[in-house]
């Protein structure tokens, strides 16, 4: 938006775009090896640890011989969208055009393809940083139905995600999720609401809710990206 070249100068294009004179000198700055493989350690002592909380994880890192504070380890859990997994309090203010919506799946007996979809986000360490794998899975077959890898957390690629799977394999009679505000989304909940499917999000901190998604994301980060040969 802001053109450097422009005869009008930076901060009187900044007043007219309502924008911070900060936001148009701002350079964004590359996380570091050492931050890179820190938080690749969190990451593993999460899978192995799911009910630690940054102050637990720092405590393991330093007996490593890893000193991280609380706070920066905390930082770095909310960077990789990784949280200790426990019941909650719900304590969180709602935006309201962003509704959440009841979970449909309690005792529902699912017995065939197509009649329940889940999906979830989840950080994935890489050698030279880091993406975020999003995933659709059927829960009748366990099948993954399409994915998407993206170094943002956005709605956008998650989107075609979902929009692959319908294109591919139909549409289901529910979608779960969790509470992310890419679900809560209009543009996520109107793709769904548009091919006339039920949406179905789980309870605040309830990650058994969605506890094939889950088991997914412990597979996959066992199996192909928390080893030693990770590319």
């Amino acid at each position: 938006m802001i053109d450097r070249t422009d005869k009008l100068p930076v901060v009187r294009q900044c007043r007219l775009l309502d924008i911070a004179r900060s936001t148009a000198y701002y350079q964004p700055v590359p996380v570091s090896p050492e931050e890179l493989a820190l938080m690749r350690r969190i990451d593993e002592l999460h899978l192995n640890f799911p009910f630690a909380g940054a102050r637990m994880l720092s405590k393991m890192l330093k007996r490593e011989g890893k000193p991280a504070g609380r706070r920066h380890v905390s930082t770095l859990m909310e960077r990789m969208g990784i949280d200790a997994l426990y019941r909650k309090p719900d304590t969180s203010k709602r935006h309201p055009a962003h509704p959440v919506y009841p979970y449909l799946l309690r005792n529902l007996a699912i017995t065939r393809s197509n009649h329940v979809w889940a999906a979830d986000i989840t950080y994935i360490p890489m050698k030279r940083g880091f993406v975020y794998l999003f995933a659709v899975l059927d829960w009748a077959s366990r099948r993954v139905l399409s994915w998407r890898l993206s170094n943002t957390l956005t709605t956008d690629f998650c989107k075609e995600a979902v929009q692959e799977a319908i294109n591919r394999y139909g549409k289901p009679d529910i979608f779960n999720t969790d509470q992310g505000c890419q679900f809560t989304s209009l543009d996520f909940t109107g793709l769904l609401k548009n091919n006339g499917i039920q949406i179905s999000m789980d309870g605040k901190g309830c990650w058994r809710d969605n506890v094939f998604v889950e088991r997914l994301w412990r597979s996959v980060k066992y199996e192909d990206t928390c080893t030693p040969t990770t590319a």
